[in-house]
């Protein structure tokens, strides 16, 4: 379309128009500026005689005025490539032909010939019927034609090379845009495309296939593109079958001038290579993301952050333990890392959640198989989402989720929980694909980790036998605990036990042999078995019985220490409950009362066992209420790394008072639950509850 001209496609052969002027250049004679005429033309055909019923002035200039059919204007073309005219009308492909050399037809045209590369797509004629949609981009101009100056010569070169890189793209269509962004003319593969009809794409109704999201930013892009130059913009538009598919539109404006008064373009299907690109820049980001990163949990947390909001709406990471078969049972897996979008917080907690045994992430481990399904907004399948995030999936208004397995030497190591929400497109095939290519990131760790439960479940069945069962004491609720470190992987060196005297005296111990390894833990068994014997041996009072451990743990670990409380639990001369016990080293027992108060036995505190220490320790004696509950615990209970230990205590006593009325077991378990506890030290509880 050239200077000035203005597409008006005809109702019926033979109809056009031409704006005042036009024939002045269609004869022949140079614009009055002298400049060259714009390097590409836009001609309409109709029927199979292909009678041109529009074509611009460039269009003109090139082959002759419009009226004829387009084998007379284009001159002496071979019957070959005549025939081509056929092939588009009928079978609908676009078709480039590269390089013709036209002679016009018309008077006063240059006699050289002229060189032009032809675009051919079929479209609908508002009058009915077919056409062709011809665009013309000169390669070689005629001799005597005006030969262009200066900053627009450079500017015709760049423009012509933009017609030319445009014509050889591999498009599905071909259109012709007004300055305002309305589809004048389009090849009928539009239609084949996205499904609209002529009336319903032409002017601004092309608008109503593009993704409602990518809207915005195209008329933005396109207001950008005043000036003569190259337009491209990628977004999503919506195809014949409903989907999205990523599309590439480009346009060069026909002008010769500094306003562009048409636009041609084309758009292209590159919905392959932008998941392409998109894998490739994602895959790289996680890649940086976890370079030089030892620790799992930072490691998904990291790669967690890059998958959302990018591919996600939120998701998590459970770590699972090994399960062979199905199992009949709920069984735990362990939460590391929640993340959502920053609107949809908040997200579901890291922690340990107890699954079903007919839910979807069971069947995603034992299958191991992706469990992917698209819903209605906010009502996922009962068995989809996690427990604890059924309220969570309605609120966000889920639409879709995948629970993924990650394989790790030939096992499942871990899950990852996908959700997209709202109206954004569903999870898919391809986003499964790429999120599984992202944790292979992670796969080091999370063979690292499945090593670490595997070692640390064979140490946690040895600590289990080292531990007993308390006994069974008439009138005397007697519970224990033990919470392995998080973090290392052999046993410990911490103990409880509870055992009755020949008398009927109730002993109460509770200690802690310093190191994390075997060694500690097989000099914790040794101390506690002996600690048994001095106790049965001789009734005397506890600190007399912890001098002599210290002495035996001198001679027999030279270089080992252990803290120590020695208890002996025995009805008192009044009807109540007597404590007499001893300190070594080790954090104070806590009585809490049955309304609430709680408070720490801080007599007969001495030395830790395995010091150079000869002296007598100390021993003392508390009444304790009826209905009152003793607690001996170890240090990992109330110490955090860089915080006082008089902090954690604090904590413990506010929080134990609190649950002064709750059964015993419920006590223990709940502390646990409520105290920060650090992943490096392990938890040995012993609680007692007075009838």
């Amino acid at each position: 379309m050239g200077q000035n001209a203005t597409c008006h496609p005809a109702s019926e052969p033979g109809r056009h128009r031409r704006k005042k002027g036009a024939a002045d250049e269609a004869s022949g004679a140079p614009p009055p500026d002298g400049l060259a005429p714009a390097p590409v033309g836009i001609a309409i055909t109709s029927g199979r005689d292909h009678r041109v019923v529009y074509a611009t002035v460039a269009f003109q200039h090139a082959a002759g005025t419009p009226n004829l059919p387009l084998r007379r204007l284009l001159g002496r073309l071979r019957r070959d490539h005549a025939d081509l005219l056929d092939q588009v009308l009928d079978s609908g492909r676009p078709l480039r032909m590269p390089n013709l050399a036209l002679r016009p037809q018309r008077r006063g045209a240059a006699t050289d010939r002229r060189r032009v590369s032809l675009q051919l797509s079929r479209l609908q004629l508002a009058s009915g019927g077919e056409g062709l949609l011809v665009v013309a981009v000169e390669t070689v101009s005629a001799a005597g034609a005006p030969a262009p100056s200066g900053d627009y010569a450079q500017d015709r070169r760049r423009l012509l090379r933009h017609y030319h890189s445009l014509m050889q793209d591999e498009a599905r269509v071909v259109w012709v845009m007004s300055p305002l962004g309305h589809v004048v003319e389009s090849s009928d593969t539009w239609e084949e495309l996205t499904g609209q009809r002529r009336g319903e794409y032409l002017g601004a109704g092309w608008l109503r296939a593009v993704h409602p999201d990518d809207r915005t930013g195209l008329r933005g892009s396109w207001r950008r593109s005043g000036t003569p130059s190259r337009w491209e913009h990628v977004f999503r538009l919506r195809t014949a079958g409903g989907d999205y598919r990523h599309v590439r539109a480009r346009a060069i404006p026909v002008s010769e001038r500094a306003t562009a008064t048409e636009w041609i373009g084309t758009c292209a299907d590159i919905e392959e290579e932008w998941q392409a690109g998109r894998r490739r820049k994602l895959l790289d980001r996680a890649a940086a993301a976890t370079a030089d990163i030892a620790g799992l949990d930072e490691v998904l947390r990291l790669l967690t952050k890059v998958i959302v909001p990018t591919v996600l709406d939120g998701c998590g990471v459970y770590l699972v333990p090994e399960i062979t078969g199905a199992p009949t049972e709920p069984f735990s897996a362990q939460r590391l890392v929640s993340i959502v979008r920053q609107d949809l917080r908040p997200e579901p907690q890291p922690g340990c959640v107890r699954f079903p045994p007919d839910c979807g992430f069971v069947r995603a481990v034992t299958t191991r198989r992706t469990v992917h399904e698209v819903f209605p907004p906010g009502q996922p399948p009962p068995a989809l989402a996690p427990p604890g995030a059924e309220d969570w999936f309605r609120m966000v208004g889920a639409n879709s989720a995948a629970l993924i397995p990650v394989i790790v030497d030939g096992a499942v190591a871990a899950v990852l929980d996908a959700v997209v929400c709202g109206p954004k497109d569903p999870i898919s095939e391809a986003d499964v694909e790429l999120l599984v290519r992202m944790l292979d990131h992670a796969h080091t760790h999370l063979s690292n980790a499945m090593r670490f439960q595997r070692t640390q479940r064979v140490a946690l069945a040895l600590q289990e036998c080292l531990l007993p069962d308390p006994p069974d004491v008439p009138g005397l609720e007697i519970t224990a605990r033990y919470r392995a470190s998080a973090a290392a992987v052999e046993i410990g060196g911490d103990w409880y036990d509870s055992f009755v005297l020949p008398d009927g005296t109730t002993v109460l111990t509770i200690g802690d042999v310093a190191g994390h390894d075997l060694a500690a833990a097989v000099t914790m068994s040794q101390l506690r078995n002996m600690l048994r014997g001095l106790a049965m041996d001789r009734r005397e009072p506890p600190g007399d019985i912890l001098r002599r451990l210290n002495i035996a743990t001198e001679s027999l670990y030279a270089d080992g220490t252990a803290t120590c409380v020695l208890a002996r639990l025995a009805p008192g001369p009044g009807g109540g409950w007597q404590l007499d016990y001893s300190v070594a080293g080790h954090p104070p027992p806590l009585l809490v009362t049955p309304d609430g108060t709680a408070r720490y036995l801080r007599g007969a505190l001495n030395p830790l066992l395995g010091v150079g220490y000869d002296r007598r320790r100390t021993s003392a004696v508390a009444q304790l209420p009826p209905r009152g509950t003793l607690l001996l615990y170890t240090d990992g209970l109330v110490e955090l790394p860089g915080e006082n230990i008089a902090r954690g205590l604090d904590r413990l006593r506010r929080h134990a008072g609190a649950l002064s009325r709750v059964p015993v077991g419920d006590l223990c378990d709940d502390l646990l639950a409520r105290m920060p506890i650090a992943n490096q030290d392990d938890v040995a509880m012993i609680a007692v509850r007075l009838p």
